[in-house]
Formats: C-alpha cells, sequence, structure tokens
C-alpha cells in the first residue's frame, strides 16, 4: 500500500486527484497507475485501469490470477468491473468513496455471486494516510483564487 499511496502523491504533483494503484504478484509489482484523467484527456484514465493495462503487458494476457491490487481508495464501478473481469485475485483499499466506491460501500461488483469471478477484499488499510491525501487535495484547490 505504500507504492500505492507513492503514486497517489505522484498524481497530486501534477495536478490530478490523488489516487493511486498498483498490481502485485508473488511480492514484485507488475503495474502502477496514478490518475491521469485530466493530463490524458481520458475519462478511463484512472489509477486503477492503467495499473491493471500495464500488469497485463508485463505477463503478456488480460488474466491477472494471483494478483493483489492495492489502491488508495475504494474503486469506482467502471474499476471494479475491470477488475473482476481481468481476474484479479485480491483487493486492498485504502479509503472508502461515499460518492463513486463500488467495493462495498455503494454496491459491491467485486464479490456479486452472479458474476463469474469474486475477489477477495480488504478495507482501510492506510485509510487514515489515504484520505489525508485527498482532503489536503481538495483543501487546496479551495484555497485557490
Amino acid at each position: 500500500m505504500t507504492e500505492a499511496l507513492a503514486e497517489a502523491r505522484r498524481a497530486a504533483e501534477v495536478g490530478e486527484v490523488p489516487i493511486g494503484a498498483v498490481v502485485v504478484r508473488e511480492g514484485g509489482v507488475l503495474g502502477r497507475g496514478h490518475n491521469r484523467r485530466e493530463i490524458d484527456g481520458d475519462p478511463l484514465a484512472h489509477a486503477e485501469i492503467l495499473a491493471i493495462r500495464q500488469a497485463a503487458a508485463a505477463i503478456g494476457g488480460w488474466r491477472l490470477s494471483g494478483c493483489t491490487m492495492y489502491v488508495t481508495l475504494e474503486p469506482c464501478a467502471m474499476c471494479a468491473g475491470a477488475l473482476v473481469n481481468s481476474r484479479v485475485e485480491r483487493l486492498v483499499y485504502g479509503a472508502p468513496d461515499p460518492k463513486a466506491g463500488y467495493c462495498g460501500t455503494l454496491g459491491n461488483l467485486v464479490q456479486d455471486p452472479r458474476l463469474n469471478h469474486r475477489l477477495e477484499v480488504t478495507a482501510g488499510v492506510l485509510e487514515d494516510e489515504s484520505a489525508a491525501l485527498l482532503r489536503g487535495f481538495f483543501a487546496s484547490l479551495r484555497r485557490k483564487p
């Protein structure tokens, strides 16, 4: 999770919402990403999507079996769907997202028994640090003239 937090800080440094994600298998990082929606002008450039794409490229295939994603904020429905479709085994996230979180807060796509794949979920890991990054980022936006 510390690597995901480092990615989130990179996002903040370039003016993006500070969310970071890493995909890990057998102790090694296969993919990493931070939000790039503003920089890339891409509504799909969420940290999770970028990390999944990089991990899939690293292993040469779309099935991320045996992988864990660490992300600083609870994934939205789009990212939750990507986690299911890429067959990530486990999700570990920091802060819950009461406005868009779809891994337990607003819904739980990653553990829906109707789907062909479900993830193990661990919530609240380094939650305070993850939430503080987000609060600080949005507070600084409100202070700008």
